[in-house]
């Protein structure tokens, strides 16, 4: 847009110093255009392109245009620096000195995005889909596979422009080869799909420490996608950022009703379903599956744990994500142990049968421990590494009751087999805190197979 050269003033009617100025831009036939009354003058900026594209933050704001370019501006009002910019003396003899003005609507938080997607070098690569007049956009993405079989957010470029100013990563970096196709994901794709999970700007570090943790070779998304167990990414998040951006772990933790909880496990989930190609029916060969692969996404509650946070213990202090391939929830329930060994006890009856109690080593899990029985372990001073060792301890299982044929059952292991088996490998005991004040209750989120022939936790930190 090139502008006439002379004098040029960008104003709005609902703006008291630009009321006041008006005999003074007429006195000079400024070439003046206003925000939102196309009738108050002849220049109309309603749709705000002049503004943008000239930078205006402030209304009045009057600029010297000279061969096509500004050369001068001044903001506001300003009777000597007008004096000034024009050569008129005496102008506007019968108003103040100065007076200041107004907020230009072009830098409205409600309209900024808008105008950046529609005037701006938004740097958006992402393929744009142009959907007909009568097409309902929500039945477009479902009819698209693009959703999860829930609705979406449609991903417009304002919206995901929004959501790109939640981290200060460039949009076009790679995050990750995004199993199963192994697609490079961008910060911009990730960001595309966290707008369609309902996201908010604030969780898109989270969403990108997920991904890169979900990637990770050791992680072995490929393989927990293709498997026909019950298992989908687990996310555990700790440190600062849980608070600030408001994640639930304290009461119903696992379940529904926090945004950023459902959302950030949701974004995950679709990222590899619509970047990595990851998709229930095709390369996803889940038997069953398990509600969790919609999301499953928490916090830590550090603040009543006996253990230091989980990020932490694994060599990531501070702001951090986990990420764990977990079956579903199996509960817990003691409520009579008032000591850490009668308590631990029940914890490894329970885990025995994870997946399978004659099968050792072969399954990894996750003990989530509740407040009421995180404090039975934080009285008695025991640590994670302490409950860890008790229960490594406890679940020394007896081979001659794990091979296949004891107690009537055909699964175990092949025999023949002596002495003890341990029932998981090392470090393929995860222990973390969540949950409400009430209820001596804990949990335990079954893993998928242990190790190098499966899946190995893996945590990152979140970077802004």
């Amino acid at each position: 847009m090139r502008l006439p050269d002379g004098l040029v003033a960008v104003v709005k009617r609902d703006c008291p110093t630009c009321v006041l100025v008006e005999p003074v831009l007429r006195q000079l036939g400024a070439a003046v255009w206003c925000q939102d009354d196309a009738a108050w003058f002849p220049g109309d900026d309603t749709e705000l392109e002049l503004s943008y594209r000239l930078g205006i933050e402030t209304v009045p704001t009057l600029l010297r245009v000279q061969d096509g370019a500004e050369t001068a501006r001044v903001v506001g009002w300003s009777r000597e620096q007008w004096e000034q910019l024009t050569g008129v003396a005496g102008l506007g003899a019968e108003l103040p000195e100065h007076r200041p003005g107004c907020g230009s609507l072009s830098v409205d938080p409600f309209r900024v995005d808008a105008l950046e997607a529609r005037y701006g070098a938004s740097g958006l690569t992402s393929r744009r889909v142009e959907l007909a007049d009568l097409e309902d956009e929500h039945e477009a993405m479902f009819d698209r596979g693009w959703t999860d079989g829930l609705p979406v957010v449609p991903p417009t470029p304002e919206r995901v422009l929004r959501m790109l100013r939640g981290t200060t990563r460039d949009p076009a970096e790679v995050i990750a080869l995004v199993p199963p196709d192994l697609v490079e994901c961008t910060v911009e794709k990730v960001a595309v799909n966290a707008v369609m999970a309902g996201c908010l700007p604030e969780y898109l570090p989270v969403v990108l420490a997920a991904l890169e943790a979900a990637s990770a070779e050791e992680f072995a998304l490929h393989g927990l996608l293709a498997t026909t167990y019950f298992s989908g990414p687990v996310v555990i998040v700790n440190g600062p950022v849980a608070g600030r951006i408001g994640m639930n772990s304290g009461v119903n933790a696992f379940g529904q009703g926090n945004r950023a909880n459902a959302t950030i496990g949701r974004a995950l989930q679709l990222v590899v379903r619509n970047v990595g190609g990851g998709r229930p029916g095709e390369v996803d060969r889940a038997t069953m599956g398990n509600p969790g692969k919609f999301t499953f996404c928490f916090a830590e509650r550090e603040e009543t744990s006996p253990f230091r946070p989980l990020a932490a213990d694994r060599g990531v202090p501070g702001d951090a994500v986990t990420v764990f391939a977990g079956s579903g929830v199996q509960p817990v329930v003691d409520q009579l142990s008032r000591d850490p060994e009668s308590l631990a006890r029940t914890f490894a009856a329970c885990l025995r049968v994870n997946a399978h109690p004659k099968l050792p080593m072969a399954f990894d899990a996750m003990l989530v421990v509740s407040p009421e029985h995180g404090r039975v372990f934080r009285e008695a001073g025991w640590d994670r590494a302490r409950l860890l060792a008790e229960l490594e301890g406890l679940l020394a299982l007896p081979a001659a009751e794990l091979v296949r044929g004891a107690d009537g059952m055909a699964e175990g292991l092949p025999g023949p087999v002596e002495g003890t088996v341990p029932k998981f490998r090392p470090g393929g005991l995860l222990i973390a805190s969540a949950g409400g004040d009430a209820g001596l209750f804990s949990a335990i989120v079954g893993g998928w197979v242990a190790g190098a022939t499966g899946s190995v936790p893996v945590t990152r930190e979140v970077r802004a």
